[in-house]
């Protein structure tokens, strides 16, 4: 097959040949539209000088230093998340994106709220997810007033600045978990509600959400005090087989938070029962598989994709609007999974 010519990529992008030219020479002297459009006809069509041609546009880009904080590289959602923020800053159109992303083991506000004032320092825009304290809220508000604009991911956070929120509206995940029990569970009697911390706001509201639907559907259901994992599988594992042990009635197990790798190990060492409801969150290697083997009933999770394009987006928005045009809200839906679907 014939390998595209310059003047084959003049036609794809509806320009003159001599504009594709000045494009590969002086790409400052094209309006930006128009390099974005050569730029993406040359990767349609497969032209053969298409890393010049990035090249050419890209260098004349401004580059936005973005930084995204997020909690445990270890566990496979933020590993998986991190991924995904990395690979579409790398293909952004339109704007060269020089990526900090960080993960921080250490969770304790102390060390969180020092890490967001590091990584504002040296970036333009940020994106974090934490949980709510005082010294958290402290850390936001000292990187607003150097005109950085901080996003909350996954759970919204306050301070006394305007931060912006990129997620799911986990109240909404809440309800949706509690119509899955409604749905599934035969005889409605006891379920166990795990969280990994009470300062995650994204989770609080998953559990609210879970109430409100049992208290407008379903009464008869009863619900469990949740118990914090602090994101640890050992700790989800022991909650789980005590919940077990203290209710062996129990109907079914909402997984709100961290540690699910835990809670599944726990749920595989007691014997299946058919009456038992286990819903979990974020689909990944371990919740597929609980999802085929029939440990787990049903998965509700991010988008990744999605969710970091939508990262990305708000903060080259809130970058460029400044710090007087107010917070951004952005919310998308979420995947559900069943064991017939993955």
């Amino acid at each position: 097959m014939k390998r595209p010519t310059i003047p084959d990529l003049a036609k794809a992008a509806g320009v003159s040949v001599s504009t594709v030219n000045r494009v590969l020479s002086d790409a400052s002297s094209v309006r930006t539209p128009t390099r974005e459009r050569v730029l993406q006809a040359a990767s349609e069509i497969g032209f053969y000088g298409l890393g010049a041609i990035e090249h050419a546009v890209k260098s004349h880009q401004k580059t936005h230093r973005l930084g995204v904080l997020l909690q445990r590289g270890a566990r496979r959602f933020y590993r998986d998340f991190g991924d995904a923020i990395a690979e579409t800053a790398a293909n952004w159109r339109g704007e060269n994106i020089e990526l900090t992303l960080e993960f921080l083991e250490d969770l304790s506000p102390e060390k969180v709220a020092a890490h967001i004032v590091s990584i504002g320092a040296r970036t333009d825009a940020l994106s974090i997810v934490a949980p709510q304290h005082s010294l958290v809220a402290d850390a936001i508000d000292t990187v607003l007033e150097t005109g950085v604009p901080v996003t909350s991911l996954i759970g919204p956070l306050s301070a006394r600045g305007n931060i912006s929120f990129v997620g799911l509206d986990n109240w909404k995940v809440g309800r949706t978990a509690a119509w899955g029990f409604d749905k599934m569970v035969r005889e409605p009697g006891k379920i166990g509600i795990l969280v990994g911390s009470h300062r995650l706001r994204n989770q609080e509201m998953n559990e609210s959400g879970f109430r409100s639907y049992f208290r407008e559907h379903n009464s008869q259901f009863t619900l469990l005090e949740p118990l914090a994992t602090y994101e640890s599988a050992a700790v989800a594992r022991e909650h789980v087989e005590k919940l077990l042990s203290d209710h062996p009635d129990m109907c079914g197990l909402f997984i709100s938070g961290g540690g699910i790798t835990g809670a599944i190990a726990a749920l595989r060492d007691t014997p299946k029962r058919s009456d038992f409801i286990a819903v979990g969150y974020e689909l990944f290697d371990d919740t597929r598989a609980a999802l085929i083997d029939g440990t787990l009933s049903m998965v509700i999770s991010h988008p990744l994709d999605r969710f970091a394009q939508a990262t990305i987006a708000t903060m080259l928005k809130t970058q460029k609007a400044g710090p007087d045009a107010g917070a951004q809200r952005v919310t998308f839906g979420f995947n559900i999974y069943s064991p017939e679907s993955v």
